[in-house]
């Protein structure tokens, strides 16, 4: 009865088409069949921005990879419960627990209030969540600041078990009293806390020691602070994950994600605070996304090579565009941003937006289910996009397959690729109005090809100075893959 009762369990945690998910497990390094701790349902949290500044666009790949997890096991009839934090305090500008807290810095750059930098910062995000279709209905979006207290008796329940200390400038968690930190990715602990030497509080008992409450110091004049019991000031960057996520989520969880870049810092004092608060191993699955370098560079203002969501807008480049590009390189796999990459993504979704509403009409048929299973195989393989766009390219090409068992199949895709294609026929009503070339003046016809000659060139300052100048004329212009387009404004 005992055997039978388990076979059926595993079965109740296995998708209702008997296929199964498999993830890469940083925590692991492999790539593990997925388990819910709870039948059908699944619990997330993914890291979320530091609201100081506006995101470029390497920091939305985590969110859109986000979406395709929530997607994914929404597509596969799981209830989700997802949870992406707003770091709106604490974020210090090193990972050594020194320099600036990032909000505070933000606010005294733009003269402004913390209040006022975390608003501008988290409307102009949410607004790019949603151009890049991210589905954010019944996600929570707790803020640091609005859950001060939870962090505090975190904080209290580590110093009760003695892994917490006090040193002139905050409360410390000791690393070396927790035998197992670095084990997410096997970090080499010897390098990291070679690398935390650099700028090390010498008062820290070791070099990967990291700040849990931070005091304030009179002269720093800071907006954001709080009373605790061990003085006034504010928490620390790793604290609020662990309390927010497990407050939403429960003391463990499912899955946890972020950028490759959280693994030897950030994860790892999340996963050592937590397992010691709890007595309990804290996630089951973390997930990591490499990052988007630009020209073979990291995203860095020092390089003078950041690109945000809006250049990209501004070049007529809808954000869905960039998200097709996003879903043509795995997660975990590094990708390479230029321009002409991105046009050339742009032209392909444009291609396939065009072919679903103009070629497929309105008449939805049945979902061819070998495609299907050709599509869930690679997106149930650790979330194999690419492959998934090459299956969805044949199934365009195939004219073997109806057109309305195309339509039914491509929105059955969608589901979880998330290009909004049920949405494509308004967008294409609106790129394929233009204005006659007869109804164009002179003038303004001369600055539509001199505009188009500086693009070619590659001299965008210039192009968006003569976009300026057309708008000017009464014309505003959009850049699609068949050319520009003007209307009348």
């Amino acid at each position: 009865m005992a055997l039978e009762f388990l076979n059926n369990l595993f079965r109740a945690r296995t998708p209702s088409n008997g296929t199964a998910v498999s993830l890469f497990n940083t925590l692991h390094r492999k790539k593990e069949l997925f388990r819910p701790i709870r039948v059908r349902r699944v619990g997330m949290y993914h890291c979320g921005p530091t609201v100081y500044n506006y995101q470029h666009i390497g920091n939305y790949r985590p969110y859109v990879f986000a979406d395709l997890v929530k997607r994914l096991f929404l597509y596969q009839g799981f209830s989700v419960k997802q949870v992406i934090n707003i770091t709106d305090v604490g974020h210090l500008t090193s990972d050594a627990d020194e320099g600036d807290d990032k909000i505070e810095a933000g606010a005294r750059r733009e003269q402004k209030t913390a209040g006022e930098i975390i608003k501008l910062y988290s409307d102009d995000y949410f607004a790019n969540l949603e151009k890049l279709n991210i589905d954010t209905q019944g996600t929570e979006f707790p803020k640091a600041t609005e859950n001060i207290p939870e962090q505090i008796a975190f904080i209290k329940t580590l110093e009760e078990k003695g892994y917490a200390y006090k040193i002139s400038d905050g409360i410390y968690f000791d690393t070396s009293l927790f035998k197992t930190y670095g084990k997410l990715g096997a970090v080499d602990l010897a390098g990291l806390q070679e690398g935390a030497r650099v700028g090390v509080n010498r008062e820290k008992r070791h070099p990967t020691d990291f700040v849990l409450w931070k005091f304030s110091k009179p002269k720093d004049l800071r907006q954001q602070e709080w009373e605790s019991p061990w003085g006034t000031g504010f928490p620390g960057w790793h604290i609020e994950c662990s309390a927010m996520s497990t407050k939403y989520l429960g003391h463990r969880f499912d899955i946890h994600t972020g950028g490759i870049d959280h693994i030897s810092t950030h994860h790892q004092n999340e996963i050592a605070q937590s397992e010691v608060a709890f007595g309990r191993p804290f996630v089951n699955y973390w997930l990591h996304v490499a990052h988007v370098m630009i020209d073979g560079n990291k995203i860095s203002k020092s390089l003078g090579n950041v690109i945000l969501p809006k250049h990209v807008e501004e070049r007529g480049i809808p954000l869905l565009a960039y998200r097709y590009w996003l879903l043509t390189g795995h997660y975990r796999t590094q990708v390479n941003f230029t321009w002409e990459a991105l046009e050339a993504a742009h032209r392909a979704f444009f291609k396939l937006e065009r072919f679903f509403v103009e070629a497929l009409g309105t008449k939805k048929g049945s979902v061819n289910s070998e495609y299907q299973k050709q599509f869930q195989a690679a997106i149930y393989d650790d979330l194999d996009t690419p492959k998934a766009i090459a299956v969805l390219w044949n199934l365009v090409k195939d004219e073997k397959i109806s057109k309305p068992d195309k339509k039914a199949t491509l929105l059955d895709f969608d589901r979880v690729l998330g290009l909004n294609l049920s949405e494509s026929q308004e967008f294409i009503e609106e790129s394929t109005k233009s204005v006659a070339k007869a109804d164009v003046p002179t003038e303004v016809q001369k600055l539509l090809e001199e505009r188009e000659r500086a693009r070619i060139a590659k001299d965008f300052a210039k192009a968006d100075a003569l976009r300026d100048k057309i708008n000017s004329a009464g014309f505003s212009i959009e850049d699609s893959p068949t050319g520009p387009r003007l209307t009348k404004i």
